[in-house]
This record gives C-alpha cells, sequence and structure tokens, in this order.
C-alpha cells in the first residue's frame, strides 16, 4: 500500500500559477503510476493528469493540455502538477492517486487517493 499526501493548493488569480506536489510513503514508489484528479462541488471527480511508473510517458485530460505538466522525482517520491494560464473553472479539490494499470482515467480504477488540496481560482 502506498499513503499519499498532497499539498501546494491555495487561491490564485485567473492567469496565474501553481504548483501542486504529492508525496509518497509506504510501498515502492517507482511500481506505481501516478495521476492527478480533482473535483467541483457538486460535480463527478474528473481526470487531470498522469505519469507512467518510469516516468517516461504522460496524458492529460483536453482541458488542462497545454497549461499543465505532471512529472515526478523519485529520488524524492513525489509527483507534481504545474498548472499555468489558472483559470476560475480549475477549481476543485485536487487528488493525487496512484495504480498499477497505465492508461486509466476513469478515477473509480484507481487505488489509491491523498485526502485533496484545494485550488481557487479567482476571475
Amino acid at each position: 500500500q502506498v499513503q499519499l499526501v498532497e499539498s501546494g493548493g491555495g487561491l490564485v488569480q485567473a492567469g496565474g500559477s501553481l504548483r501542486l506536489s504529492c508525496a509518497a510513503s509506504g510501498r515502492t514508489f517507482s511500481n506505481y503510476n501516478l495521476g492527478w484528479f480533482r473535483q467541483a462541488p457538486g460535480k463527478e471527480r474528473d481526470f487531470v493528469a498522469a505519469i507512467s511508473w518510469s516516468g517516461s510517458s504522460t496524458y492529460y485530460a483536453d482541458s488542462v493540455k497545454g497549461r499543465a505538466t505532471i512529472s515526478r522525482d523519485s529520488a524524492k517520491n513525489t509527483v507534481y502538477l504545474q498548472m499555468n494560464s489558472l483559470k476560475p473553472e480549475d477549481t476543485a479539490v485536487y487528488y493525487c492517486a496512484a495504480n498499477f494499470v497505465y492508461g486509466n482515467r476513469d478515477w473509480k480504477l484507481w487505488n489509491y487517493w491523498g485526502q485533496g488540496t484545494q485550488v481557487t481560482v479567482s476571475s
């Protein structure tokens, strides 16, 4: 099992940037694919980005493509989500997740979750 703890959320103006971090502990970090999801009030949890266990492959939701970059640092057991050109519609709780199967965009297929970090983008 792996434990995930997100940080880096906050209040930012539209057009600004944030870098979210997710620190992992527990079983071998490098075995897991890692992803970011987000959930706005009253809405379904949506896929944002994911990175393979090796770090060699990434994929993004269309809504953030070109504005988001996911990366991982195995030495620090941490995955990052850099978000630029933030929009009010990016406002949500952002969750870090881990699983063994690469390519899933459905949050129900991910095994491990952090507690989430709030991102609020003001217009």
